[in-house]
């Protein structure tokens, strides 16, 4: 069995693409509200960090908005994916965003067609991460990122069930706080 077949036992890995969708839209901790793309500085320096955006690159308080955008509408994209309602302006932002970036197709030496941003800066960044979406689209695995339904949480996560029927990001935690308020919510009702 080569890595790419599965069978009834096994369950899906996460791939590296979506990994990184996974850690933009994290970068805020809804319950907290702890914001690791706060402004200018902080987006900078996480795009440096992910090689999206070359040391030095300047970004304003637009591009910082623009990325943070992006990000909400990923997440709303992936609640869609956990059975929730995205949100009316999620493809609407990822179509800006892919334009914004000017992505193109590109025949590589191995006679693969991918995305590729043509655009300079936060724009290029952004349109590199939507490259990113695309491709998972086509493989498969976006239909596997979620965010959790717990509306306190919404932390986004790759759906490893065998089934895709996972719903929270943590059964222990956002499971059972969900359970226990239906379960006082019935409760309440009878008493």
């Amino acid at each position: 069995m080569t890595a790419g077949e599965a069978t009834a036992g096994t369950v899906a890995h996460e791939p590296e693409g979506i990994a990184l969708i996974e850690d933009l839209v994290n970068s805020l901790e809804v319950e907290t509200g702890r914001d690791v793309l706060s402004g200018p500085e902080e987006a900078a320096a996480w795009l440096v960090e992910r090689g999206l955006l070359p040391p030095g690159a300047p970004i304003d308080d637009a591009g910082a908005a623009a990325l943070r955008e992006f990000r909400e509408a990923v997440r709303s994209l992936a609640l869609a994916n956990n059975g929730l309602s995205a949100g009316p302006d999620a493809a609407r932002t990822l179509e800006a965003a892919s334009s914004r970036g000017q992505l193109r197709i590109r025949l590589g030496p191995n006679g693969r067609m991918s995305l590729v941003a043509e655009a300079a800066g936060v724009a290029g960044a952004i349109g590199r991460l939507a490259a990113v979406i695309h491709d998972a689209s086509i493989d498969g695995s976006w239909r596997r990122f979620k965010a959790c339904r717990d509306p306190t949480c919404h932390w986004a996560f790759y759906d490893t069930s065998r089934n895709r029927s996972g719903v929270w990001c943590d059964m222990a935690v956002c499971g059972n706080r969900t359970k226990v308020r239906a379960y006082r919510r019935r409760h309440a009702d009878q008493g």
